[in-house]
């Protein structure tokens, strides 16, 4: 009896800890069914020739660059030979996804030419000046507020202290075109050495403690580091920089202590400070991590997906779930009395379990994912009608209720785990092999199935066995057609 109540509280614990999962952490939905973004690349080659390794290199740093983003159930997949397709589920700004996407991410450590601090010191002047304009911008909740007349005039000056003038663009983007300028200019002050992100393991971010401003942090191999300690030793104390160069941009420039004149910085660790917010750190963080693009890419289309649609594929599959689940209620409590609601019960339990380990793991629901997870349900169903059938013969042949009950699980077993096992590998192989939507549904059907299995197996058991200890569940015409106790 204590075994049979431990049983029956696990479930509730279960049951629980479930609803609690479900509370705390949302289920996380797909493109089809939350919206997002849609991004149509193109490999740029000189030659237009791109091979098949080429294009299954950049896939591979995108896939790095999309998890990296947090992005779940992304779907990237090859369009003819030079493009791919890259949907974003939940990513309502594609611009904001392009910018990290798009860049090369080609990073490189340079050492300040001789001769160079003076022009190197009017650059950076102007980028702050250009850093201040673009400032403006980002602190006014709408750029028509802001006083365009005064950044266009400043704009003006600095481009004629450049000698340079953006391209036909909006203000803002002017701002930005003549910022790239100036940081490719300060590069072209920089000697590239053997340093470069092909030596970086690792990448992370964090505040800085003086202001609000963010930094990236970087963590170079073994021979890296000792790159890294070679370099810096190499300008340490002197009035030479070490510049950082992302995709030919330079995007920091610090100088190294006399401290480090003997042995450079050592330990293969290095910070970028470059004024950053707290998303452009983000944006950096990503691209390094994923790493740099063998070929550069463009977004030739970008297309965002609306949550209307998503929100409309959840109704009906709602209302689709539910109405099976209550045609699939009624027919057991029809056909199986109280065995039949014992059935509902148990597919009540299943429901929660099932929600709730898809958002612990978690698994990305997807309208695919949704079909396999209602086809799992009458997997469940199935298993208990295997069950009552063998608990109905045993009463026929004249057993008690609790010897039926007990003989009926025992002889359903081996077909239920059969039929769940075979159900199963068909999942793997599935999920294996299929395309992103495909393996949702392999997915959501083999968690489903490994769930069943339990909640026919032991719920329904431990729920049925629980009504019996009372008289009035002891009725045999709750259970058999012709009315007599036991």
């Amino acid at each position: 009896m204590k075994r049979k109540q431990g049983w029956l509280f696990f479930i509730i614990f279960l049951l629980t800890f479930s609803i609690y999962l479900l509370i705390n952490f949302p289920l996380q939905l797909g493109l089809d069914l939350k919206g997002g973004s849609q991004l149509t690349l193109q490999l740029v080659k000189e030659n237009g020739n791109v091979t098949k390794e080429e294009l299954e290199a950049v896939n591979a740093v995108l896939d790095k660059r999309v998890n990296n983003l947090g992005v779940a159930e992304s779907n990237l997949q090859t369009l003819g030979r030079n493009q791919l397709i890259l949907e974003l589920p939940g990513e309502q700004n594609p611009l904001s996804a392009s910018r990290i996407l798009g860049k090369t991410a080609l990073l490189e450590f340079r050492t300040q030419k001789v001769n160079t601090s003076l022009e190197l010191r009017n650059l950076q002047s102007l980028r702050f000046k250009i850093n201040d304009l673009i400032e403006q911008f980002n602190i006014s909740d709408n750029q028509s507020d802001v006083n365009s007349s005064i950044i266009k005039d400043n704009l003006t000056n600095i481009e004629n202290e450049l000698n340079y003038s953006s391209t036909n663009l909006n203000l803002f983007n002017k701002l930005i075109d003549t910022r790239k300028y100036i940081n490719n200019e300060i590069a072209n002050l920089f000697n590239k050495t053997d340093l470069s992100g092909k030596d970086l393991i690792n990448a992370g971010r964090r505040q800085e403690q003086t202001n609000n401003n963010w930094e990236v942090l970087l963590s170079f191999s073994n021979e890296g580091g000792e790159k890294f300690a070679d370099i810096t030793k190499s300008i340490a104390g002197t009035n030479q920089l070490l510049s950082i160069v992302l995709d030919g941009e330079s995007i920091s420039e610090a100088s190294v202590g006399s401290q480090f004149i003997n042995n450079g910085i050592t330990g293969g660790l290095a910070t970028i400070s470059g004024n950053f917010s707290a998303e452009g750190a983000k944006e950096l963080e990503v691209q390094l991590k994923g790493g740099s693009l063998p070929l550069p890419i463009e977004i030739v289309e970008t297309n965002t997906i609306g949550p209307l649609l998503g929100s409309d594929n959840i109704v009906k599959s709602l209302y689709a779930a539910i109405c099976g689940l209550i045609f699939v209620g009624l027919f057991m409590i029809f056909n199986y009395k109280i065995l039949g609601f014992v059935s509902v019960i148990s597919l009540i339990f299943y429901g929660f379990f099932n929600l709730a380990l898809y958002s612990l793991i978690p698994v990305t629901l997807t309208l695919p994912g949704i079909a396999g997870l209602i086809l799992s349900i009458g997997m469940a169903v199935d298993a208990n009608v295997l069950i009552f059938e063998r608990i109905r013969e045993e009463l026929i042949n004249g057993n008690s209720l609790i010897r039926s009950i007990d003989s009926g699980f025992q002889r359903a077993n081996s077909s239920i785990i059969d039929g769940h096992i075979t159900t199963f590998v068909s999942c793997l192989v599935l999920f294996i092999l299929g395309t992103n939507f495909v393996k949702g549904f392999a997915a959501t059907l083999g968690i489903g199935v490994v769930i069943s299995l339990f909640t026919s197996l032991n719920c329904s058991k431990t729920i049925l066995r629980f009504l019996t200890t009372y008289q009035s569940f002891r009725q045999k015409s709750l259970y058999l057609n012709r009315p007599n106790s036991f």
